[in-house]
């Protein structure tokens, strides 16, 4: 099998199952909350993955956050920015944002009556941030613009955003889920002020993930309960989670070192896919691994289908919006019509892939595409 789907969610890491079947046959389970022996040894070892987890993010431990994944991250920095409202009622966005984005700004536009403009982006996929540049003003209360984008790939401008908002002195929340685990990330050089990430993009236990902020205690809970982390998010905490979390974080100094090899075998890929193929997002740089590429004439469902009969596991899109037969809405705000859009598949190999699977993948697509065409022929 040959798993091609890195951008919507990773396997668990060999590291992470080895691990798992040594800590799961061990008598050690109950509330870390508790403060009896078992509980005590649990809140120590989920600390001791909370230290590991920020040293490899480039954070203090004081600034980590557990949380359920990267959509309840997004959100608690939202509840903290935009609640209460202030003065400020002008927010700008990206259309190509996660749907965790979207769906928060439109309640907040809809419920508390913040202004939502959309920033203009290219045919290839980037945000432009020169746009932004006379618009942010002392009315605005938030600048949104994910650091890559799920779909595409392309890495977008977020550094720039960030010297704007801060040159302008407004709040800038860059959704990082996507660049956590795909290129070498900071915390403490990104000059941000949160960041996040989801256990299962990363090989971690799904349900799990984290929120970076410079912000510490400053917080307003978005989940009220008995104090847990610091006071700033209630709930038991996925113990669990979080130390798996911090095995598969252990693991990526080594993997990032893979980047440029990764460039090149996707170089490879790209160069002999079909004649008619369209990679977008080409002309900018994206994260290595990631291709979206069209097949005009086909529809990419059919694509997918066929490759995953060759054991080849693609998406059309992102997986929010894979069950959806239309062009997505990242595409459609790029200005890629449905002759193209529905075209689409997604290739997205982790960084643990060799060339064979970049070999077999456009082997795949290829045969993929002439079977396809012929039976639309007939």
């Amino acid at each position: 099998m040959i798993y091609a789907d890195a951008n919507g969610s990773l396997p668990l890491l060999p590291e992470v199952k080895t691990y798992l079947d040594t800590r799961l046959p061990a008598p050690l389970w109950g509330n870390p909350n508790a403060i009896h022996s078992l509980g005590t040894k649990i809140k120590s070892g989920m600390e001791k993955s909370r230290r590991i987890a920020a040293e490899v993010l480039g954070a203090g431990a004081i600034q980590l956050i557990w949380t359920s994944g990267a959509s309840e991250s997004l959100a608690t920095a939202f509840h903290h920015i935009l609640l209460p409202k202030k003065n400020k009622n002008k927010i700008y966005t990206s259309p190509i944002e996660h749907a965790a984005v979207v769906m928060a700004l439109e309640y907040y536009k809809s419920v508390w009556g913040y202004e939502v403009e959309y920033i203009p982006v290219s045919r290839d996929g980037l945000v432009d941030a020169n746009w932004l540049e006379t618009r942010v003003d002392a009315g605005t209360a938030l600048v949104v613009c994910m650091g890559a984008n799920n779909e595409t790939g392309v890495i977008q401008p977020w550094e720039k955003i960030r010297d704007l908002c801060k040159n302008k002195g407004c709040d800038f929340l860059c959704d990082t889920t996507q660049l956590v685990g795909r290129v070498p990330f900071n915390f403490r050089e990104s000059g941000l002020d949160w960041a996040m990430a989801s256990g299962h993009k990363l090989g971690a236990l799904p349900g799990s993930g984290f929120l970076l902020t410079t912000k510490p205690f400053e917080i307003t809970p978005l989940i009220f309960g008995g104090g847990q982390e610091n006071g700033m998010r209630g709930g038991t905490q996925n113990y669990l989670g979080s130390e798996t979390l911090a095995i598969a974080l252990q693991t990526l100094p080594e993997k990032l070192k893979k980047i440029p090899q990764h460039h090149a075998w996707r170089a490879t890929l790209e160069g002999s896919m079909p004649k008619e193929a369209v990679v977008i997002g080409k002309s900018y740089e994206r994260l290595s691994g990631t291709t979206l590429v069209g097949l005009p004439g086909l529809h990419g469902q059919g694509v997918q289908i066929e490759l995953e009969s060759q054991d080849i596991f693609v998406t059309t899109s992102s997986a929010c919006s894979d069950n959806e037969p239309a062009t997505s809405k990242v595409l459609r705000a790029m200005g890629i019509d449905d002759q193209l859009g529905r075209s689409v598949v997604r290739v997205s190999l982790p960084l643990s892939a060799g060339l064979d699977d970049y070999l077999k993948v456009t082997a795949g697509l290829n045969d993929a595409y002439k079977k396809l065409t012929k039976i639309k022929a007939y």
